[in-house]
């Protein structure tokens, strides 16, 4: 599934230290940008409210590495082969790195890995979630999938066109059969650069981000994003998940890397800034806590379906719903596990909130 786009500026976050932009972007139709010698900077387009993801390409002394694909479609399929004709100084793709397993992100691994007879690197968690959300919603759909809505709140008809709107994705895309493995801690030699894999959690099981200490630079994925939040969920395959607290130990994990590092991540602009963006993500999330808490006081107790019409206002589409809602059952678990708030099965089967005494 492709990322849920939010603005996550705080006021006082940008004041206190704006980010850089020191490129601009390349137009999405096989135009590359150079970072850094050995470093090209492409975008794929999307038809959708995010309409784009940046890809990178990372040039070894005989090939190069992809880094992240776009999403399964003949457009994106059609700027790789103008790419690998027209930008490569001659010299083939030799492998394909994907930071996590959303589908406009290794969308294309199957096929790229095929069409050029290349191997495919991601870490372990994010293949085998790949792997097992690779099948169209089964009918009837689990269970476990109504059930975990349905206690968040969620009305039956929203459900079943949640369901509906899940049955009409276009960009499933077939699987690859093999992969190898990335590690966190891990280093690559690639061009002359030594990239750490660097693995965040929160948004994906096992976000892999690279990041070269000696140039400064981190491929960031969907971890660091310059103005938009990346989606973070509770869903019915793990109901019982703390995805928050990973996430936000996540960021720890990348403000510990140079202050100057150029940021490339996979949506917007390339970016210097990193402390400035953690402590906005940061922020943000506890900006968000502060709505639920709010929320729930003025309640005396609400569903986790109430609670995400504090959170996200704005009219949604269906599947933009289910991931709000999973987004806000996040922020009501952090709480939950943090012991600010309480949560109680209702006699009709659904879970209600309040503030902890």
């Amino acid at each position: 599934m492709a990322d849920f786009a939010r603005d996550s500026d705080t006021p006082a976050a940008a004041a206190a230290a704006p980010l850089a932009f020191p490129f601009d972007p390349p137009t999405p139709d096989g135009a590359v940008v150079e970072l850094a010698p050995g470093i090209l900077w492409a975008r794929m387009p999307m038809p959708m409210q995010l309409d784009h993801i940046n890809v990178y390409l990372l040039r070894d002394d005989d090939g190069w590495y992809i880094v992240d694909t776009g999403l399964n479609t003949e457009t994106s399929r059609a700027l790789w082969e103008q790419i690998a004709a027209t930008r490569l100084d001659g010299l083939p793709f030799k492998g394909l790195l994907c930071t996590h397993f959303h589908y406009d992100h290794a969308g294309l691994a199957d096929w790229l890995t095929r069409r050029f007879h290349i191997p495919l690197w991601m870490t372990h968690g994010e293949f085998y979630m790949m792997r097992a959300l690779a099948v169209p919603l089964p009918e009837p759909e689990p269970d476990g999938l109504r059930l975990f809505h349905a206690r968040a709140g969620m009305p039956a008809e929203r459900i079943d066109a949640m369901i509906r709107g899940l049955r009409r994705d276009p960009f499933l895309p077939p699987q690859p059969e093999s992969f190898q493995r990335l590690r966190a801690g891990q280093t690559l030699r690639i061009g002359g650069r030594s990239w750490q894999v660097v693995v965040g959690e929160g948004h994906s099981p096992e976000h892999a981000c690279l990041y070269c200490a000696a140039d400064r630079i981190l491929i960031a994925g969907d971890q660091l994003l310059p103005r938009i939040t990346s989606n973070v969920l509770v869903s019915s395959i793990e109901p019982e998940g703390n995805p928050l607290q990973l996430w936000l130990e996540s960021l720890d994990r990348l403000e510990k890397l140079a202050p100057d590092t150029l940021v490339l991540p996979s949506h917007e602009k390339v970016f210097t800034g990193l402390p400035a963006r953690v402590v906005g993500l940061r922020d943000h999330h506890y900006t968000q806590f502060g709505l639920v808490l709010a929320a729930l006081a003025e309640a005396d107790s609400a569903t986790a379906f109430e609670v995400m019409g504090r959170l996200f206002p704005r009219r949604l589409s269906s599947v933009e719903e289910m991931m709000a809602l999973g987004e806000t059952v996040a922020h009501l678990s952090w709480l939950r596990y943090d012991g600010q708030v309480v949560r109680v099965l209702d006699e009709d089967g659904v879970y209600r909130f309040s503030v902890a005494a």
